[in-house]
């Protein structure tokens, strides 16, 4: 239909313009009828007006319809090149659509790539903070406790390359202020700690002493029993704060014993000398104990040892059941055992016990103590730890608690043959009260008990 539509309407449209040569068509066939009807004398302006007319007629028809082919040339022209431009812009905004349409996959996958890149670098961010409370800041702490430099800690955060270097400069920045304020805090308890120390170092000296001035006063007044018991009352009285000055030396690190004797010191006066520190020194029964002999440099150290043990077992049995000390030589050495008639260790209050005599309680040296602290366990961990001296505990066969002290061989040695056998206790008073006044050379049975506290 569209092919035969415009066939019909060019045919009428040409007709149309053939209608104009009628015009002078017909001013010819005038002319001729003029020259062959007129009158004689103007036939002939007549012929040539006519001809004139016809000819000009001829003539605008002409122009008309040249006139009339150039305005369809340039029509077909104008509609060539509008349809030119048209496939051209049709083109153009093709093409801009294919580029518009690349540019937008482009910018999606590029935003896709730098989301996956940004959502990894936050993930390998919060790795790295997981890993400072997991690694980097104990390490650190463990660096500044041992004395190195914060720088000397930080550069560790150079190596982590998965972050942005902003995000790292920032880390290092907060990093390097909670270093700053730890380590401030770490002086300030070294400072303490050290003052703690040093105020435990002066009350030993000084509580060593008095005792000594009192051991002279019992061998000046010895012939008046009245004086020597308030002596003796008063040294036993002394006694918590030279163990206390002892015990804060031991966890403080400076260990070195208060005393050291130049010959072996007999076992039992060492057993004796840590019923002496204890405040129900008369509950204490030495069954048995081998004659044997203990280097001079651990008597004060084994001495507080037993000091706190057997504060433990009278402090937690019944004020009217004895605390039972025994020993006998094992292969490992000699074993002395402690039995109390308590209610016994719970499966938890044991790995408690465990932990304070491992070293594993949290909280080393005095900084690490807490108002409940198992002072003398830890005290004594210590002391076992440096001397190879082995704690275990057990079920005693009174129902209560059996601790056993197992000393290595090369710290005991058999008695000179000519050395007298001391005998145990009277349960009534302190070793000391036995005789008066006791040589400076044995150990000390009325040394400082323990500090009341919950040692277990």
């Amino acid at each position: 239909m569209e092919l035969a539509t415009p066939p019909p309407a060019a045919a009428q449209e040409s007709g149309v313009w053939r209608v104009w040569w009628l015009l002078p068509f017909g001013l010819g066939v005038g002319t001729l009828a003029a020259a062959v009807t007129g009158p004689e004398g103007a036939r002939i302006p007549l012929v040539l007006a006519g001809l004139g007319a016809t000819a000009a007629a001829a003539w605008c028809v002409r122009l008309l319809l040249r006139a009339r082919q150039e305005l369809r040339r340039t029509a077909e022209q104008v509609r060539t090149d509008q349809l030119s431009h048209s496939r051209q812009w049709q083109h153009h905004v093709a093409s801009l659509e294919h580029q518009c349409a690349t540019d937008r996959a482009a910018l999606e996958a590029r935003l896709i790539d730098e989301a996956k890149a940004s959502e990894w670098r936050v993930d390998r961010q919060h790795e790295l903070l997981a890993r400072l409370g997991d690694d980097f800041l104990p390490k650190a702490l463990k660096g500044l406790r041992s004395g190195e430099a914060i720088d000397d800690v930080l550069p560790q955060l150079a190596q982590e390359t998965d972050v942005s270097p902003e995000f790292r400069l920032e880390l290092r920045k907060v990093l390097r202020s909670v270093l700053i304020a730890v380590e401030e805090e770490f002086n300030r308890s070294a400072a303490a700690e050290q003052a703690v120390l040093s105020i435990g170092s002066r009350l030993h000296v000084l509580t060593g002493e008095i005792r000594g001035r009192l051991h002279e006063m019992q061998g000046e007044h010895g012939r008046s029993p009245a004086v020597v018991q308030g002596l003796m009352e008063l040294d036993q009285a002394i006694g918590p704060a030279d163990c206390l000055a002892a015990s804060i030396g031991v966890l403080g690190g400076t260990d070195r014993p208060g005393r050291q004797w130049q010959e072996p010191q007999r076992l039992l006066g060492v057993v004796r000398g840590g019923i002496g520190r204890i405040k129900d020194f008369d509950r204490v029964q030495v069954r048995r104990l081998p004659e044997l002999g203990v280097d001079g440099g651990l008597v004060d150290h084994l001495t507080l040892i037993f000091a706190h043990l057997l504060d433990n077992a009278a402090r937690y049995s019944p004020p009217t059941e004895p605390v039972i000390v025994s020993g006998k030589e094992v292969p490992d050495g000699v074993g002395i055992e402690i039995q109390d008639a308590g209610k016994g260790l719970s499966d938890e209050k044991k790995q408690q016990a465990i932990e304070s005599l491992e070293g594993a309680a949290a909280g080393p040296g005095l900084g690490g103590l807490a108002e409940n602290a198992r002072l003398g366990l830890r005290v004594v961990g210590i002391l076992g730890r440096k001397y190879g001296i082995r704690v275990t505990f057990a079920e005693s066969p009174r129902l209560g608690t059996s601790v056993v002290v197992v000393v290595p061989h090369k710290y005991v040695s058999r008695l000179p043959a000519g050395a007298a056998p001391a005998g145990p206790p009277a349960p009534a008073a302190p070793a000391g009260m036995q005789r008066a006044p006791r040589p400076p050379a044995t150990p000390d049975a009325t040394t400082p008990r323990a500090e009341e506290s919950d040692q277990r």
